[in-house]
């Protein structure tokens, strides 16, 4: 195992994140960051390894007091490594949620019931109705006739979705859907059909209603 002054400068984990990006750095290179740096007689290395090995070892149940009995860690550094991990758990790793009917699809898409402009939603499936991603596709007063299922889903490839729900509200508050809003489904519906994407629902939504094309058999 290398020592830190051994590795090359433009290897070493700092200047590899600023030129790479952090996804190019191994797990102990992350940590090493984090670290900064060893204390006497042990290396950034030699500590990297032993917390990685904690890490790997206990998982979920890494504690503090864990963290600070390896020798050269420490209370400061249990406590910088145990906040970079809740940081990123707040605000990178989301909760799974599900959709399994369409008051889970209504919940997700509350705050355009009030919008005085159009919006169009796209929600991402995995094949156990996990949402993968809620995506807001168009916004302001939408012309169905450039509506174009290239943009619709291009992201859901990219989500590797196997199923999509499409939602867009109707500021006037007319909940029945409109030749448009039938003849864009179809279109939506045929072209997801040969990208092997299953669409779950379109639902319209007003201020205090909502019409899916599910439940009224239009799909």
């Amino acid at each position: 195992m290398k020592k830190i002054t051994e590795i090359p400068t433009s290897d070493k984990p700092r200047e590899k994140l600023a030129s790479k990006g952090a996804q190019a750095l191994t797990s102990k290179e992350l940590l090493m960051v984090i670290l900064g740096k060893g204390i006497k007689g042990r290396d950034v290395t030699m500590l990297a390894n032993d917390i990685l090995k904690l890490i790997e070892t206990e998982k979920e149940n890494l504690t503090f007091e864990k963290l600070e009995a390896l020798q050269g860690v420490g209370a400061a550094r249990a406590g910088q490594i145990l906040a970079s991990f809740e940081l990123a758990k707040r605000y990178l790793i989301k909760p799974e949620q599900k959709i399994n009917n369409t008051e889970d699809v209504l919940a997700q898409v509350s705050e355009i019931r009030n919008k005085k402009q159009e919006h169009f939603i796209t929600i991402t499936l995995t094949g156990a109705s996990t949402i993968i991603e809620k995506r807001t596709v168009f916004k302001g007063t939408i012309n169905f006739s450039l509506v174009h299922p290239r943009e619709i889903f291009s992201d859901a490839l990219t989500d590797r979705a196997a199923g999509i729900i499409f939602v867009h509200n109707h500021p006037e508050n007319d909940v029945e859907p409109s030749e448009a809003d039938i003849r864009i489904t179809k279109q939506l519906c045929d072209a997801a059909k040969l990208l092997g994407i299953e669409v779950i629902d379109h639902i319209i939504v007003t201020k205090n209603d909502h019409f899916s094309f599910q439940s009224k058999g239009l799909l």
